[in-house]
């Protein structure tokens, strides 16, 4: 196969503002399926635009680090940390982000973005470095799963009633399967 300019480009219109989802967000994602020439480079970017009150869900990269810049708005973004020994054990650490501010998500760890205004949006771009970064949206994952996972193992899981996780697969299995 010939490699080419094409292989190398895409006009993503990345500068363009998005329709955003249920949750007040779209994540326009620019990876080696719409750029060939990424193969084997590690990389891949992002545009994220939220809604006044939106977010990007908890979710994790589980073959990617996340680099983020606020280009526009205030994002209230965190992460947890892994499984480790005390004292560090599942610790949550979050920022306040203003336009021009960056902040890192580690490979691997749950995170999230949220715009706190209640009026203006707000945009980011993110650098992933994977061609694939993958994404797993927590709670669509475990909750809008197909076939669903046993509301025994969630409820158990989650310390809470049968009915409370078999309301919440209605809400994303309704969302996510018609």
């Amino acid at each position: 196969m010939e490699v080419n300019v094409d292989d190398f480009f895409k006009a993503a219109t990345l500068d363009k503002p998005r329709v955003t989802n249920k949750v007040g967000s779209n994540v326009t994602l620019i990876n080696v399926m719409q750029i060939a020439g990424l193969n084997t480079l590690g990389i891949s970017i992002a545009r994220i635009d939220y809604a006044p009150l939106g977010q990007n869900p908890p979710h994790t990269h589980p073959r990617a680090t996340e680099i983020l810049t606020v280009l526009e708005g205030t994002l209230y973004v965190g992460f947890v940390t892994s499984n480790q020994p005390a004292p560090n054990r599942n610790k949550f650490l979050s920022k306040v982000l203003n336009k021009g501010d960056v902040f890192v998500f580690p490979v691997g760890l749950i995170h999230f973005q949220f715009n706190p205004n209640h009026h203006k949006p707000a945009v980011a771009i993110a650098a992933l470095s994977s061609q694939n970064p993958g994404a797993i949206t927590i709670a669509n994952a475990v909750f809008g799963s197909d076939p669903q996972i046993s509301d025994d193992v969630l409820a158990k899981a989650f310390q809470v009633e049968k009915n409370t996780v078999d309301w919440l697969q209605a809400q994303f299995w309704e969302n996510n399967h018609n």
